[in-house]
């Protein structure tokens, strides 16, 4: 399957008085195949952010290679941009215009033929809307728009930076939806979200950024089975049982955590030597329940940002599964 987005070695540091050198990109890889959506996750600071402004042309790196559709960038940007939609950041609109107005406008700027004003808006949902002043539009609704933006070209490759910000449940839904339906038309959709639980609904592959380097990448499936924690849950016919079941296993070299009512395994390779083990010892298992590693606890793990055991962590509301977060600074729009 060909490449649409290929970065190697991407190199970008960052020179102040105060805080000296940093690299926001250390050698930073990254490739996204035709037809996929694509997660792209990083907490604040990893160099995700900075990795999309350069890939756009609106920063210039220090070293390594980026290829858009087949082009080597930022040199053939002028050639790749009209099959590039994308919205890093957000982008700020007149207030005082309609979705309508401002869509047409920006068709017009980009020869991009009237009809498809009306087209992206039935896409994004504001066709009964268009009329109306964005000054009037929810947060929400000014994403669509965005959204909305971004696919006047029918590009071949969309990047969108948190589409869902301000979404309720409903909105984003629909928005899962809608990248679904484009990546099966043939477009290829990069997809930049704090809602960890979304993405693993939504994409078939993601790349995870940590302080400026690639720490995970492949199909969502691989990277969940590469970073599974051989946890399992085991419940016995009689609660009584239990201690003497904690006492078997801790013998056999397994992790064991206690509850009334269950206990929890680690690093159980095989579940299944857990039920025989037990039965060895005339105690049996009446629920052996293998537990399932999701995307967030695996993202938590591999950025170093998972809570440690008996320390307090405050937790950034938009890193939590299902949360909203906030826009970033104005501007970015690229693409429309």
């Amino acid at each position: 399957m060909p490449a649409v987005l290929e970065i190697e070695g991407l190199r970008k540091t960052y020179k102040s008085r105060r805080r000296g050198t940093r690299n926001a990109l250390d050698g930073f890889d990254m490739r996204v195949d035709a037809g996929q959506v694509h997660g792209f996750l990083g907490p604040n600071g990893s160099g995700k952010t900075t990795t999309l402004r350069t890939l756009l042309g609106l920063i210039r790196p220090d070293g390594g290679r980026m290829v858009l559709l087949g082009h080597e960038v930022p040199a053939a940007l002028p050639t790749v941009a009209g099959q590039v939609g994308a919205i890093v950041e957000s982008p700020q609109f007149f207030p005082h215009f309609s979705a309508r107005d401002t869509l047409s406008l920006l068709a017009g700027a980009g020869e991009v033929p009237a009809t498809r004003v009306d087209e992206v808006l039935e896409l994004v949902g504001l066709r009964d809307r268009a009329g109306e002043r964005v000054k009037t539009y929810s947060l929400g609704m000014k994403q669509r728009l965005a959204v909305a933006s971004a696919l006047l070209k029918k590009p071949k490759l969309l990047i969108l930076d948190e589409p869902a910000n301000g979404l309720d449940p409903g909105g984003i839904r629909e928005m899962r939806t809608l990248m679904r339906n484009l990546a099966e038309s043939g477009m290829t959709v990069v997809l930049s979200s704090h809602i960890l639980g979304e993405i693993q609904l939504i994409c078939d592959s993601v790349t995870i950024i940590s302080l400026g380097r690639r720490v995970a990448f492949g199909p969502v499936d691989e990277v969940l089975a590469q970073h599974s924690s051989g946890a399992v849950r085991i419940r016995l016919e009689a609660v009584s049982d239990l201690p003497a079941a904690t006492e078997t296993l801790t013998r056999a070299g397994i992790r064991v955590t206690g509850h009334p009512d269950h206990l929890m395994l680690a690093g159980v390779d095989k579940p299944a030597s857990v039920t025989r083990l037990l039965a060895e010892q005339n105690l049996y298992v009446s629920e052996l329940a293998p537990i399932a590693v999701d995307l967030e606890s695996v993202f938590l793990e591999l950025t170093a940002t998972a809570p440690v055991p008996g320390q307090h962590r405050q937790v950034d509301e938009s890193m939590k599964v299902g949360g909203t977060g906030q826009p970033g600074p104005a501007g970015g729009g690229w693409g429309a």
